[in-house]
C-alpha cells in the first residue's frame, strides 16, 4: 500500500510540475508584454510562444528526471532538492535556447521572458515540493503515510539515528524495533541480533532498514546484506563517525569517489575570509578607539615600575605554530628567571601594584589588538598556551591540539564561562571544541557582547 501510495505521490508532483512549467511560461509572457513592468513595443502573438510548450515540457520534465527530483526524499536534504531544482531548470533554458535557435530561426524568442521563465520555474516548483511537503507533515504527525523500520546495530550511531526520528515524526518513519548484541537500558522493544534480520523482515512489515553498526562491527555488514537479500525494502546506512570524528565533519564526492569528513573545522573557505574581515573591521575600530586609554596605561607602566611598557611572550596559535603575543607588563622583569615558566597564582609576588589592577580588570590584554591586526591572532578563538606548556596538555589531554584548527583569541567561550588562568585544561578544551564546532559570526558576537560584560570582573584573573 505505501508503495503504491508513493507511487501516486510521484504521479501528482510530475502532472504538478507540468502544469507549472506550464503556467509559467504563460506568466513570463504576460509580465513581459502586458504588466507594464517593460517597454511596450511590439507585441508578438501569444501563439508563436504557446508553440513552444511542447518542447518546453519535453526538455524541462527530462531535466528533472535526469536530476532525479521524483524520487522519495523521506529522509533527504530539502536544500539539496532546491539546487537540483535550479540546476536542472538552468539545464532546460540553455537546451531550450539552443533549439530556439536552430529550430525555430524564423521567430525572434524575447531573452526576457526566458529569463523570467527560469526564475519562475525554479520559484514555482520549490514552493510547489514545500506545500507538498507540509502537507504530508501534517498527515504524518497524524499517523498517516507511514513507513516502518528496523534499525540494526548499537552505540552512539544507533541511539543518534533514535533520536532524530523522535525529533522528527513529520518524515513518517516508526521504528518497530532494533537488532543488535544486546538489550540496551531503557529499550522498548529489542528483535534480536543483526544476523536475525532475515527472521524480523519475514515476522513483520518492514519498509527501511537502518544499518548503524559500531565501526568495530563492520566485518558483520556483509551477513547482514545477505540476510536482507532481495526483499524490495529501502536501505540506509548510517556510518559511525560519532567515535572517530572530531570537529565538524561532513560529506562530498570527489569525482565519483564518496568521500567522509572525520576532522574538519568550520573555518575554510569564504568563512576564512569572513572571519578575517570581521577581525580587521572591529579589531582596527577598537584599537582607534581605545589608543587615549592604552597610552594611558603605557605612561602608567612606565612610572610604576622599572622596565618596559610591552611584554612579548611565545604563545602558540593556528596549525601549532609560534608568535609573539603582546601584553601590557604586569610583573617585575625577569618575573620568571628563577622559577621558569608557571602559571599566575593569587597574590602572586612577581606583580607590580599596578600590575595587579590590570590583571584584574583583564586591561594587560589590551595590546593584543595589534597581534589581531598582524593576523597572528582573532578578537574570538581558544586562548593561546606557551609552548611549555602545550607539549605537557598535549600528552594527557585527549584532543588538545584540535584548539590549533583556528586562530588563538583574545577572548573566547572558554574564558566567558569562567575556564581562564590556573583551571581545568579539560573543561577549557571542552569549551574550545564546542565554539570551534559550531563557529558563526554571531556566536563571535555572541561572546564578545559577554566579554564586555563579563571580561573586566573575571574572579579567575590575578
Amino acid at each position: 500500500m505505501l508503495k503504491a501510495h508513493a507511487r501516486l505521490f510521484k504521479q501528482l508532483t510530475f502532472a504538478t510540475d507540468v502544469a507549472l512549467i506550464a503556467g509559467c511560461w504563460v506568466l513570463a509572457y504576460w509580465v513581459r508584454f502586458h504588466s507594464g513592468l517593460f517597454g511596450r513595443g511590439d507585441i508578438p502573438p501569444f501563439r508563436d510562444y504557446v508553440l513552444q510548450l511542447v518542447p518546453i515540457l519535453l526538455v524541462w520534465t527530462f531535466a528533472f528526471k535526469a536530476f532525479d527530483l521524483y524520487r522519495p526524499l523521506r529522509l533527504g536534504s530539502h536544500l539539496g532538492e532546491w539546487w537540483d531544482i535550479t540546476k536542472a531548470s538552468s539545464l532546460g533554458a540553455i537546451v531550450l535556447v539552443a533549439i530556439m535557435s536552430l529550430v525555430f530561426r524564423g521567430y525572434d524568442y524575447s531573452r526576457a521572458v526566458i529569463a523570467l521563465f527560469w526564475v519562475f520555474s525554479i520559484a514555482a516548483a520549490s514552493f510547489s515540493r514545500a506545500v507538498f511537503r507540509e502537507a504530508l507533515r501534517v498527515a504524518r504527525r497524524r499517523g498517516y503515510n507511514l513507513r516502518y523500520a528496523v534499525v540494526v546495530g548499537g552505540g552512539e550511531a544507533a541511539a543518534e539515528v533514535f533520536r532524530v526520528l523522535r525529533r522528527r515524526p513529520d518524515v513518517g518513519v516508526r521504528v518497530l524495533g532494533r537488532l543488535g548484541d544486546k538489550r540496551e537500558e531503557g529499550e522498548t522493544r529489542w528483535l534480536g541480533a543483526p544476523e536475525d534480520i532475515r527472521a524480523v523482515l519475514d515476522a513483520h512489515q518492514v519498509d527501511v532498514v537502518i544499518i548503524a553498526l559500531p565501526h568495530a562491527d563492520y566485518p558483520r555488514l556483509g551477513a547482514i546484506l545477505d540476510g536482507i537479500g532481495d526483499d524490495p525494502v529501502a536501505i540506509h546506512l548510517v556510518p559511525d563517525v560519532f567515535s572517530l570524528a572530531s570537529l565538524r565533519g561532513g560529506i562530498e564526492e570527489f569525482e565519483t569517489l564518496p568521500i567522509i569528513h572525520l576532522r574538519e573545522s568550520p573555518l575554510y573557505g569564504w568563512n576564512v575570509l569572513l572571519k578575517r574581515a570581521f577581525d580587521v573591521a572591529l579589531g582596527g575600530a577598537a584599537l582607534l578607539v581605545l589608543a587615549p586609554v592604552m597610552l594611558a596605561i603605557a605612561c602608567a607602566v612606565r612610572l610604576t615600575s622599572r622596565g618596559p611598557v610591552f611584554y612579548r611572550q611565545e604563545r602558540m596559535g593556528l596549525d601549532g605554530r609560534s608568535f609573539s603575543m603582546l601584553k601590557f607588563r604586569t610583573m617585575v622583569p625577569d618575573a620568571e628567571a628563577a622559577t621558569g615558566p608557571r602559571w599566575a597564582v593569587p597574590d602572586d609576588p612577581r606583580r607590580t601594584g599596578f600590575g595587579a589592577l590590570l590583571r584584574r580588570l583583564s586591561l594587560d590584554e589590551l595590546p593584543q589588538l595589534i597581534n589581531v591586526l598582524r593576523g597572528e591572532m582573532s578578537l574570538v578563538g581558544p586562548r593561546p598556551e606557551r609552548p611549555s606548556f602545550v607539549e605537557d596538555f598535549r600528552r594527557r589531554v585527549p584532543r588538545y591540539m584540535l584548539r590549533h584548527t583556528v586562530k588563538a583569541g583574545i577572548t573566547g567561550w572558554a574564558q566567558i564561562n569562567g575556564w581562564r588562568g590556573n583551571t581545568s585544561i579539560e573543561k577549557r578544551i571542552e569549551y574550545d571544541l564546542y565554539y570551534i564546532e559550531r563557529w558563526s559570526i554571531g556566536f563571535d558576537l555572541r561572546i564578545l557582547l559577554q566579554t564586555l560584560w563579563l571580561g573586566f570582573r573575571n574572579r579567575n584573573a590575578y
